[in-house]
C-alpha cells in the first residue's frame, strides 16, 4: 500500500518520479484505510541522508500489508553537518520530542559514520541509548540497521563489535537459519545483501545475549537477528535497502580518497558484486588513476555509464519480503487494541507468540 506524502520532504516526490505510489495527504485521508506510523531515525552523513531516506521509504511503502503508511524521519543532536544537511533536517524533519508526544507503530534506526573505534566515545551514544530506551517501551517494533546494530548489542548486551582489520564491503549469499521465525516466511532460503563495514559482531556474541540469529553468511556473518522476546528489536548488520549502485558510489568516493591521499592504498572492488567485464573496465581505470596521480594530472572520469548497467540487484526482492514480514507484524500486534499502551496488548517476553 503507499506512502503517505504528509509533509513537503523532497523524497516523496523523488519517489513518485521512480514509480512509487505516493499519495497526497487529502487522497488519504478521503480512504478509509488504517494508517500505520512508522519513525526513521536517520543518522547518516549529509552526502547519504536523503539516499538512505528513499531506500527505507521504499521497502517500507512496497509492503503488501493494508494500510497507508506514513513516515516520520528525525534525527539526534550532536551530529555533524553541513549547512545544507541541517537545512534539510530544520525543514523537513520532525522534531523528538514530537515523534515521543504523538507515538509511533514502528521504527527504524540507520547507521552512522563513526569518527573513532569506541561508540562510546560519539556523539550520537547517549542520545540513541535514549531512544532506544524509549522505543522499547513505547514502539511495537524497532528494527536497527549496521552501526546502529553494533552500538544497541555493546549498550543494551553488553557484546562489543570486533575489528575485522579490514573493510568487509560486496554483495554475499546468507542461509536462513531460523525458517519458522515469521520475518522469514516465504523468504527465499538462500538470498543475498550487501555489507560494507570494517566491524563484526559474531554469532557466538548473538547467542551470549541470548538473541536470535535468523538468517547468516559463511562469508559475511549473522546478518539478521531478533531481541530474546522474538520481535521487540530486529537487527540488520548488512545493508539490505542499499541501490543496486550504492556500492558502486561508495567504491568511487574511495577511489578519490585514494587519489587525494586520504587513504594509502587503492581500495579493493567490492566481492561479488561486478561481472568480470565490468572488473576488466575498472582495471584499466586503476591504472588510468594511478597514472594521472604520479603525473599531478586531475582525477579521470570515473567510467559509471558503462558500470551501471552491468550492476545486477540480486537482493531487493529479499529485502522487500523481509520488511513486509516486519510491517505486517507490527500491523496485527497493533490491531488489537490501538488505545491501549503496548506493554498491556502483547505478552512482552514473547510478543508473536512462538
Amino acid at each position: 500500500m503507499p506512502l503517505v506524502a504528509h509533509s513537503k520532504l523532497p523524497s516523496f516526490q523523488r519517489l513518485r518520479q521512480e514509480g512509487e505510489t505516493v499519495l497526497d495527504r487529502d487522497d488519504a485521508l478521503s480512504q478509509d484505510i488504517r494508517e500505520l506510523h512508522i519513525g526513521l531515525l536517520n543518522m547518516m552523513p549529509d552526502a547519504a541522508l536523503e539516499a538512505t531516506e528513499r531506500q527505507f521509504f521504499r521497502l517500507v511503502g512496497e509492503s503488501n500489508q493494508i494500510a497507508q503508511f506514513y513516515l516520520h524521519p528525525f534525527t539526534i543532536p550532536n551530529l555533524p553537518r553541513g549547512k545544507e544537511g541541517q537545512a534539510h533536517i530544520d525543514q523537513y524533519y520532525e522534531p523528538l520530542e514530537q515523534i515521543k508526544d504523538e507515538g509511533l507503530d514502528a521504527l527504524i534506526i540507520t547507521g552512522a559514520n563513526v569518527s573513532g573505534p569506541e561508540l562510546s566515545n560519539e556523539p550520537f551514544w547517549q542520545p540513541l541509548i535514549d531512544v532506544i530506551d524509549w522505543a522499547y517501551a513505547n514502539v511495537t517494533s524497532t528494527l536497527c540497521s549496521c552501526l546502529a546494530t553494533h552500538a544497541v548489542l555493546e549498550f543494551r548486551y553488553g557484546q562489543k563489535r570486533r575489528p575485522l582489520g579490514y573493510k568487509r564491503w560486496g554483495v554475499y549469499s546468507h542461509k536462513v537459519v531460523y525458517r519458522q521465525h515469521p520475518l522469514v516466511v516465504g523468504v527465499n532460503t538462500r538470498f543475498d545483501v550487501p555489507h560494507s563495514r570494517f566491524n563484526q559482531i559474531d554469532r557466538e556474541q548473538f547467542e551470549a545475549a541470548k538473541l536470535h540469529v535468523l538468517a547468516q553468511s559463511e562469508e559475511a556473518g549473522v546478518h539478521l537477528a531478533v531481541s530474546e522476546d522474538q520481535f521487540r528489536l530486529v537487527f540488520f548488520q548488512g545493508h539490505p535497502e542499499y541501490d543496486a549502485i550504492s556500492l558502486l558510489k561508495e567504491y568511487k568516493r574511495e577511489i578519490a580518497q585514494y587519489y587525494n591521499d586520504v587513504r594509502s592504498d587503492y581500495p579493493p572492488v567490492p566481492e561479488h558484486y561486478l561481472s568480470n567485464q565490468a572488473c576488466a573496465i575498472l582495471d584499466e581505470y586503476q591504472s588510468e588513476v594511478r597514472l594521472a596521480k604520479r603525473s599531478a594530472k586531475p582525477l579521470p572520469v570515473f567510467p559509471e555509464d558503462l558500470l551501471t548497467p552491468q550492476i545486477d540487484n540480486t537482493w531487493h526482492d529479499s529485502a522487500e519480503a523481509i520488511i513486509n514480514n516486519w510491517i505486517g507484524q507490527v500491523y496485527q500486534i497493533t490491531s488489537v487494541d490501538r488505545k491501549k499502551p503496548l506493554q498491556q496488548h502483547i505478552d512482552p517476553n514473547n510478543p508473536l507468540g512462538l
